[in-house]
């Protein structure tokens, strides 16, 4: 099985502008204005041109809004050095929510991108997630 990740925006210039220049990635395909595919990590990353305030799902009443908002899921990024990375997104727009925090199995940065996406950088020490497994 693959795994894709689409993520929604409202500009997709602005998207494209900072994936690339906050994560390194690159523009593998566009989709005219309605999207372009990301390169340059472990999945592709489809950014997906959706207005604000149109409908989420047809299931639901909630619609698009791309202020910092909450979702159950994230993308989290490893990278080998933390403190660069996180310099880099932020000055390509990111947002560092919280002062990165060391753990037992590496560290980690909480940020939101420019469209109100939370994200996390990764930065794995000793045996990353063994550290603390069972």
């Amino acid at each position: 099985m693959d795994l894709l990740v689409n993520i929604d925006v409202d500009d997709l210039e602005k998207a494209v502008h900072f994936y690339g220049n906050a994560f390194g990635l690159r523009v593998g395909r566009r989709f005219g204005d309605f999207g372009a595919e990301m390169l340059g990590s472990s999945a592709p990353i489809y950014l997906l041109v959706k207005n604000a305030g149109t409908p989420a799902s047809d299931t639901m009443s909630q619609v698009r809004g791309y202020e910092r908002h909450w979702t159950p899921t994230h993308l989290d990024f490893v990278v080998k050095e933390i403190e660069g990375a996180v310099q880099k997104a932020i000055q390509a727009g990111a947002q560092l929510e919280k002062p990165v925090a060391t753990h037992k199995w590496g560290k980690l940065a909480l940020m939101a991108d420019p469209f109100g996406h939370g994200f996390c950088f990764i930065q794995f020490l000793g045996r990353g997630y063994d550290e603390i497994a069972d």
